[in-house]
């Protein structure tokens, strides 16, 4: 199976030596489901796209440090690619960053919300389940880390996943686009590191809330496999 990977960040470079980047993040997650995994990885935040002409089983866009709605070219130019991926009838799998930049590229809106961060590890109430959410799960555990939301859905999103701080987690379009707020692809102890950087970021309470909620168990493992079964259905 054949991925590219949109890059939209890269790792702090002191995290680099333990935890890696972020496609040897996704090829972590993915590959024990995908032996024969090819991942392409294409850096947006150095406006390196795919060409039209390519052929992926799958596009995967990453998470970012940036905001959706920030005036960087490479955002607008990836927005155009995400349409045209869309028109030409391909798979898109977005995450964090990815997730909102679908929605916004294909009609949604995106801003920050006034509930503030949401970070360390959310539960979302699964609203619907889907032939290829095998094995099933009524409760999603994810790791996050986000201020903006979608607060406007794409015409013909359908809402799978979500809880009291964030109504629009989990979204499809048809059988070709799956995005999730939260991020399968970070391990506890990389979003641990991230949040005591940005410690002065966020309240005490959110903080120690955060920190705490790492304790729990995450599902990880079993958003691989949806995405794997996702990316497999016929369109």
């Amino acid at each position: 199976m054949k991925i590219a990977l949109i890059l939209c960040d890269h790792v702090d470079a002191e995290f680099f030596p333990q935890y890696g980047d972020y496609p040897e993040m996704f090829i972590s997650l993915l590959r024990p489901l995908i032996p024969d995994l090819q991942m392409v990885v294409f850096d947006a935040t150095k406006g390196k796209f795919p060409e039209p002409s390519a052929t992926f089983n799958a596009y995967i866009i990453s998470g970012s440090r940036h905001g959706v709605n920030d005036n960087l070219p490479w955002i607008a130019l990836l927005e155009g690619v995400i349409k045209s991926l869309w028109h030409g009838k391909h798979k898109i799998i977005g995450i964090c960053f990815g997730h909102q930049l679908v929605a916004k590229a294909l009609g949604g809106k995106v801003i920050t919300s006034e509930k503030g961060w949401g970070i360390g590890r959310s539960a979302s109430q699964v609203l619907q389940r889907k032939q290829w959410m095998q094995p099933p799960k009524s409760l999603l555990n994810l790791l996050i880390s986000h201020q903006d939301q979608v607060v406007e859905l794409p015409e013909q999103a359908q809402v799978l996943a979500q809880n009291s701080h964030c109504p629009y987690y989990m979204l499809q379009i048809d059988n070709r686009i799956l995005t999730i707020q939260g991020h399968p692809e970070y391990s506890k102890d990389y979003l641990r590191a991230l949040i005591n950087k940005r410690r002065e970021r966020y309240t005490s309470d959110v903080y120690a809330e955060a920190i705490l909620s790492l304790e729990k168990e995450v599902d990880n493992a079993l958003i691989a496999k949806w995405i794997h079964k996702f990316i497999e259905i016929e369109q």
